[in-house]
């Protein structure tokens, strides 16, 4: 499968179980997924984890990314910290639809203590359903990125 159909997806210790639930559904419709969370319970940190699925996102062998802690907030940040990434925290579907339209996000953090799997699942689709809108918002996207030289 081709880099524009897989996503990196990751998260620490507090969101195991959101996580294999969003992969299960993302699966089913068509994605690629490119899991590389832990397994076990036991406490890890969240910005290792966060770090290596930007990774794979910003290298262009995955062409998006979703990563989950316990309130999306801080694997947010360390995914930020890759250069390439704009990875937004989100808990309602109308951010995770804007953050792709306006944005042009490449990632999507969710807190798995904020949102139940039920708005968790709603919030992926809103993320992976909407395309980029370009035009203004392009620019300020360039803006954006030219943060990072």
């Amino acid at each position: 499968m081709t880099a524009s159909k897989r996503i990196a997806l990751s998260s620490d210790h507090a969101a195991i179980e959101l996580r294999k639930a969003v992969a299960a559904h993302i699966e089913a419709q068509g994605w690629e997924v490119e899991d590389i969370g832990p397994q076990t319970p036991e406490s890890t940190h969240y910005p290792k984890h966060g770090a290596a699925a930007a990774q794979l996102v910003a290298s262009g062998d995955c062409a998006l990314g979703i990563v989950l802690c316990g309130t999306g907030q801080g694997i947010m940040m360390a995914a930020n910290k890759v250069k390439g990434i704009r990875c937004g925290v989100c808990s309602d579907t109308f951010s995770a639809k804007m953050i792709r339209a306006h944005n042009n996000a490449n990632m999507l953090s969710i807190g798995a203590r904020v949102v139940g799997e039920g708005l968790a699942l709603e919030i992926v689709d809103a993320f992976l359903g909407t395309e980029f809108e370009g035009g203004r918002h392009g620019t300020r996207v360039d803006m954006i990125m030219a943060l990072e030289d």
